[in-house]
């Protein structure tokens, strides 16, 4: 039975009993609400052939993307993947497999799966590969598509209850659960609820709700009853480990655009 004090001591506690070819959901949008102190203690913990799903795969040297350098991951599932150059070397030189999904339908294949909802309908990819299969998922060393996606259904609805609308296409898209999740909070108490802070709660909330076993770092743990109902933004039904990691901690940005002194 699961204790209402989720509270573990360290970020290595926390990551200990993740295995060998776990499938984690990993929270982040861009480099806003990387899990790195999780991510950061399994790389020490030494787990491997790890099957991602993450919006994006971190940077060069930061987030994901320390994992996915020191050869960690064998499979990513995401949508945004354009700011790391050893993902698409190795991508693209057949080490590592690509499932590609549109942004939208990632965040509500983990959503739903964490719902107890196993596939859902939804018009985004109707017409392209992501419906009609052949979008490359890995390559051979000497840059031969050996592995493609699959086509999926697609069936026509007419959404209700507006006269006016029209028949259209939808492409069936199945939810994706995990044994693991990852993620980062601003707040959270001993119970699991969770505040998420902007930019991190854009992905972090459907990667909680994915993983059968979902693990928060969090910047400040407070007691249960402080924070208001209203502002807990994932409940801690969903959380089942918590560690605090202080607010001390980096927050890179992705891309620094700064404007000389006196321009306009």
């Amino acid at each position: 039975m699961m204790s209402l004090d989720k509270t573990v001591a360290t970020p290595a506690e926390a990551v200990a009993d993740i295995p060998t070819g776990a499938s984690l959901a990993v929270a982040g949008f861009g480099l806003s609400g990387n899990p790195i102190q999780l991510i950061e203690a399994l790389l020490e913990q030494g787990a491997s052939d790890l099957s991602v799903v993450s919006n994006n795969c971190g940077v060069d040297g930061w987030g994901l993307g320390i994992l996915l350098s020191a050869g960690r991951i064998s499979k990513m599932t995401s949508s945004y993947v354009g700011e790391n150059k050893e993902f698409a070397r190795q991508y693209l030189e057949g080490e590592l497999e690509v499932e590609l999904v549109p942004q939208g339908t990632l965040a509500e294949k983990m959503r739903a799966g964490g719902s107890g909802i196993a596939a859902f309908y939804t018009r985004s990819g109707v017409g392209t590969q992501v419906a009609e299969g052949g979008l490359p998922m890995r390559y051979d060393d000497a840059g031969n598509v050996v592995k493609a996606s699959s086509p999926k259904d697609v069936r026509a609805f007419t959404p209700g209850p507006a006269r006016d609308q029209q028949e259209q296409q939808y492409v069936l898209e199945e939810s994706i659960v995990t044994d693991y999740a990852l993620v980062h909070a601003l707040r959270g108490d001993r119970h699991g609820n969770l505040v998420f802070n902007k930019a991190a709660r854009q992905f972090s909330p459907p990667v909680a709700m994915a993983g059968r076993i979902c693990i928060a770092q969090v910047e400040e743990l407070v007691e249960p009853g402080e924070i208001d109902p209203d502002e807990v933004h994932l409940p801690g039904v969903f959380v089942h480990r918590i560690v605090e990691v202080g607010t001390e901690i980096e927050k890179p940005i992705e891309k620094r655009t700064v404007q000389k002194t006196g321009e306009q």
